[in-house]
């Protein structure tokens, strides 16, 4: 290498790395804040125990008007479920595969996705039965107030389809 091309070089190589050093603290600021592993939901009330039907979807959006979810009465007790039977669960109902809107059959207590077929289990936290998808539905966490039994919404468990984090 000539002494004019190794100059070149260094001079291309260390005014690259310079540029680098001034132009990273401004990126940074203007980034989110990716330090939360846990997005920040706000409380959404979307019924009231008693006037919840068993096997009657009670649709509703959370954690905002681009997520639909249902929530259901499945009249026996579950993990995670709340009311005063804590048989109430409720879940996204945008399926995990491709993000398309899934149905309740309250028959089998599952969800079902008419585009390819998956299936999920309302009982056992949404888990994912059969089908394309390789992910269980995303679970809103509920919480019940035993004085008035307002149901609200409070968090969502797993990620919703085609986010990268569950608050736009």
């Amino acid at each position: 290498m000539t002494d004019n091309a190794s100059r070149r070089w260094f001079l291309k190589v260390t005014g690259a790395g310079a540029l680098g050093g001034a132009v990273a603290p401004a990126v940074a600021q203007t980034a989110a804040d990716t330090s939360k592993t846990r997005p920040a939901f706000v409380r959404k009330a979307i019924g009231v125990s008693s006037k919840i039907n068993t096997g009657t979807p009670v649709s509703f959006t959370y954690p905002d008007a681009a997520s639909p979810c249902m929530a259901i009465k499945l009249g026996s007790a579950v993990p995670g479920g709340v009311g005063p039977e804590k048989d109430i669960v409720a879940y996204s109902t945008l399926c995990t595969h491709m993000g398309c809107p899934v149905s309740y059959d309250s028959g089998a207590k599952t969800f079902k996705c008419p585009c390819h077929f998956s299936m999920f289990d309302a009982e056992k936290g949404g888990q994912m039965i059969c089908g394309q998808a390789t992910e269980n539905l995303p679970r809103i966490q509920l919480e019940h107030d035993a004085k008035s039994g307002a149901i609200s919404a409070v968090g969502v468990l797993g990620l919703i389809y085609g986010r990268q984090a569950n608050v736009l």
